[in-house]
């Protein structure tokens, strides 16, 4: 099976250490991640958008050719080439401010764009029914972003982009108050985590 990632951190993949003020659990949980892949013979792909310099602004330019049906740039194109081949899909990030963060949203304006990964009439999708995960890390409380801000993240991605283009296999699995807890705890965490 082939699994892509696409993983959005400003320290990139390279901060899974515990290395003060260039760390991120997220990053260990990326690695993490890809080891569990590995130990089941997953091929993975892996799309770290800081790292790649991805830029999120859509531009005038961009709108015109993503209104067209056509590849924004190189980079874009072979973004999207990568997800059609796809047999799962990650997405990794933080939500600040409720959301993700600047990258993956433009990562969703420009690359998941109609008539190349999903047809505009129909709204079908181009790719191979992917099974597409979520993991996420937060400072608001679960509990906190759920039942009083309403989950905003579930209704932009699961309803707002995947439902509205048939992809129904989603799965969300978020960390909360992770920077709050102990080292010990942290690592607990790492270890007891499974897709």
């Amino acid at each position: 099976m082939k699994t892509i990632i696409i993983f959005d951190h400003p320290y990139t993949a390279t901060a899974s250490e515990n290395v003060p003020h260039n760390r991120s659990f997220l990053a260990a949980l990326l690695k993490s991640t890809m080891q569990q892949l590995k130990s089941e013979n997953n091929e993975i792909d892996l799309i770290d958008l800081h790292a790649d310099h991805f830029n999120p602004v859509m531009s005038a330019t961009d709108l015109s050719n993503w209104r067209r049906g056509k590849a924004i740039s190189e980079q874009v194109a072979n973004y999207q080439d990568r997800l059609l081949d796809a047999d799962r899909i990650i997405f990794m990030f933080p939500i600040w401010w409720e959301v993700m963060p600047a990258m993956t949203k433009g990562f969703l304006d420009k690359v998941y764009a109609k008539n190349i990964l999903y047809q505009a009439d129909s709204m079908k999708t181009e790719l191979k029914n992917p099974k597409i995960e979520v993991i996420t890390t937060m400072s608001t409380p679960s509990f906190v972003y759920k039942c009083l801000i309403g989950s905003p993240l579930s209704k932009m991605l699961f309803r707002g982009t995947f439902l509205k283009t048939r992809l129904f296999n989603f799965k969300w699995k978020n960390f909360s108050g992770v920077e709050k807890k102990p080292l010990a705890k942290r690592e607990q965490l790492l270890r007891d985590f499974r897709l």
